[in-house]
């Protein structure tokens, strides 16, 4: 009688070279009567099995029996595809979000802007919106920076800061309020042949009458330091020799 080794039995396909066996994948697999004992059924398979049901069919050459769909597909479908949401496993939407906000920011921080069409310009900034974006002005009467959000990401913090615990800032400065306009174009057939002017962007009597609010009370704030006015002024530049890693702001 043969002693039963102890360990994992040795492979039956013999290598003739490396990377190419003896037998093949599916002669080994009936070489242990794997189908015998297990039956490989895929997602594909279990799918589409509980989609079918068996149904009687009449007439004697039909079969008596055949596979129906258990819903039966629409008639007719759409000529253009629907977007539908892609699965985010987990992943939360961008309005559920955390908004950080970094340390070094906080109301009344003096900031230089390092992007868009005031960049390098220095503004002073009054609060996060839901968004995370960053609500800051120049103020306008200052330095020609209005009212405008800031992505954190673009501005660099500085240490000089100006207290707006006093200031006052209307309910209506949220993200719905800084939206784009929608402007309208002519179209063919409206209006005059010859009307072909394009509707322009002009700022409105609300956004102006929020701006002159907020620039009374930060430029009432601003008098605590004689040099404020001069410093958000200035335009924040480098020269050569000038090196902002090594900088303190």
């Amino acid at each position: 009688m043969v002693k039963k080794t102890s360990g994992p039995r040795p492979s039956r396909n013999v290598a003739l070279v490396k990377g190419i066996n003896k037998l093949s994948r599916s002669a080994m697999f009936s070489k242990r009567f794997t189908f015998v004992y297990k039956r490989n059924v895929t997602k594909v398979e279990k799918r589409m099995a509980s989609a079918m049901t068996e149904k009687e069919v009449g007439g004697d050459k039909n079969g008596g029996k055949r596979q129906v769909r258990v819903k039966k597909m629409p008639r007719y479908y759409p000529t253009e595809d629907k977007p539908r949401k892609l699965r985010s496993h987990g992943k939360k939407c961008f309005k559920d979000h955390k908004r950080r906000l970094r340390a070094s920011i906080t109301p009344g921080t003096v900031l230089i802007l390092l992007a868009g069409p005031h960049k390098g310009k220095r503004v002073v900034f009054l609060k996060q919106l839901d968004t995370g974006l960053l609500l800051v002005t120049g103020p306008y009467q200052c330095n020609g920076v209005p009212l405008r959000r800031m992505n954190q990401v673009y501005v660099i913090a500085t240490q000089t800061k100006i207290d707006v615990s006093e200031v006052k800032l209307p309910e209506r400065l949220n993200d719905a309020y800084f939206k784009r306009q929608s402007l309208s174009k002519p179209k063919h057939g409206e209006g005059e042949i010859f009307d072909t002017a394009v509707e322009k962007y002009s700022v409105s009597d609300v956004r102006k009458e929020d701006q002159k609010i907020v620039d009374a009370q930060l430029l009432t704030a601003m008098k605590a330091s004689p040099y404020m006015k001069g410093y958000l002024r200035t335009k924040f530049t480098l020269q050569t020799g000038d090196y902002p890693h090594s900088m303190v702001f």
